[in-house]
């Protein structure tokens, strides 16, 4: 034991939790100065000062009477009413109505029941946030304008049927046909929501005025089909052809990465199979990427990029969740008919169908599904799916985009699409 040690041994834990409450209730003091700096002295009931004498009151009124708590209670009792007093006075000469001051008074007075019973990571993650909360006012003002009027509304409804309804169900399969579990079924569309609103919310709150590259990546977190539809269209509006290709190749190197998680998530076994030849398609199409973003024609730089691209809508929509539960269902029930009907060359030709939808919940059965199918087909068929879908992707950027983008499309997609029917093989 060295000597910093043995003298921290020494001191009485009181004096330690003294020291404590003292610090903390001088540091939310200090916030509190600073944040009514501009105010007149004469209007506010105190500051740092102040709240670090609340603070030590509350420790000595508690130590006093540990077991009863009354002169904690008393003192308590005897804020409430001075601090309810100032209170009034404050809304009869200024008009003002906040309490956030007040509420802070109080959480620093209990400060000192805190330091007693709760670990200390929790104490100072209380002190933590009380103060960026109060620091944060018009932060917290100008981001709360940025919400939708029906998005908190729609929020609540997820969280309602992912952490009410989806506890509930049960996880045996209902139905021969459907071998998924009704709680295995929900909790597949409540992983997908997740990493869709994950970067709904990185898009329209942390980077609102994202450029074309950063809409790419964060909207193949989404749906790298939709963003490669949106991209394409906006293609017309702007010369940068070359970046925008970039971001839609990028948007599919998102598509692996969230494939592989949702793999990971549900089937490791599988994931571990998947993960060599994911690595190699996302290093494929982060190269196509980094090749087309830099040589590019250097002219395009000095055009107006194409800024504030909705690549996406809220993804928690409840009439989006129900279109991707009724797909889940019938991919479930199609795969289960193929696999006995067909067996394994059955799975792979459909594969390579469904790659014109939605291929999330086709996949999402194949990581759930319970059928006597070889991981090997299993991954042939996520193979093939990614394969057409990308197929897909330089159709429609093809279709809707401006023609300078169409060979550096071709050359992109036919490479990662040449790679998949090669990966393919490895499976057979």
């Amino acid at each position: 034991m060295n000597t910093n040690t043995e003298i921290i041994t020494l001191i009485p834990p009181d004096i330690i939790k003294f020291v404590l409450v003292t610090l903390f209730s001088l540091l939310i003091g200090l916030e509190q100065r600073r944040l009514h700096i501009k105010e007149e002295i004469g209007r506010l009931f105190g500051t740092d000062r102040t709240f670090t004498l609340i603070g030590i009151l509350g420790f000595i009124l508690f130590i006093v009477d540990q077991n009863s708590f009354v002169p904690f209670l008393g003192g308590g009792l005897v804020i409430s009413i001075l601090l309810s007093i100032y209170y009034f006075q404050k809304i009869k000469i200024s008009q003002k109505f906040g309490l956030t001051t007040i509420i802070t008074a109080f959480i620093t007075y209990c400060l000192t029941p805190l330091i007693y019973t709760q670990p200390d990571w929790l104490v100072i993650l209380i002190v933590v946030i009380v103060v960026v909360l109060t620091e944060s006012k018009k932060a917290l003002f100008e981001f709360s304008k940025k919400f939708d009027n029906d998005e908190f509304i729609t929020l609540a409804k997820f969280l309602l049927l992912a952490g009410v309804i989806l506890p509930l169900l049960p996880n045996e399969p209902i139905l021969e046909a459907i071998n998924i579990s009704p709680y295995r079924f929900w909790l597949a569309i409540v992983v997908v929501s997740c990493i869709s609103y994950f970067s709904y919310l990185l898009k329209k709150f942390i980077f609102p005025d994202s450029g074309i590259i950063l809409t790419g990546i964060l909207g193949g977190l989404y749906s790298s089909t939709a963003t490669t539809f949106i991209l394409a269209k906006k293609s017309k509006e702007s010369n940068e052809s070359h970046k925008i290709v970039a971001a839609i190749i990028l948007a599919t190197t998102m598509m692996y990465i969230r494939i592989f998680l949702l793999a990971l998530f549900f089937n490791v076994e599988l994931a571990i199979l998947l993960a060599p030849y994911f690595a190699v398609f996302v290093g494929i199409s982060a190269a196509l990427s980094f090749y087309f973003l830099k040589f590019s024609d250097k002219k395009q730089f000095f055009l107006p990029a194409v800024q504030n691209i909705q690549a996406h809508t809220n993804p928690l929509e409840f009439k989006t969740a129900l279109i991707f539960a009724a797909l889940f269902v019938f991919f479930d029930y199609i795969t289960g008919m193929v696999n006995t009907y067909y067996g394994n060359s059955g799975i792979s030709i459909l594969s390579f169908v469904v790659g014109v939808t939605d291929i999330d919940p086709f996949i999402l059965t194949l990581f759930q599904g319970k059928w006597t199918i070889e991981s090997s087909v299993l991954g042939m068929a996520v193979i093939n799916a990614t394969t057409s879908n990308n197929l897909l992707k330089m159709i429609y950027g093809l279709s809707v985009g401006n023609k300078a983008m169409q060979k550096p499309l071709i050359v992109g997609f036919s490479i990662l699409v040449a790679v998949g029917l090669i990966i393919s093989l490895f499976f057979i």
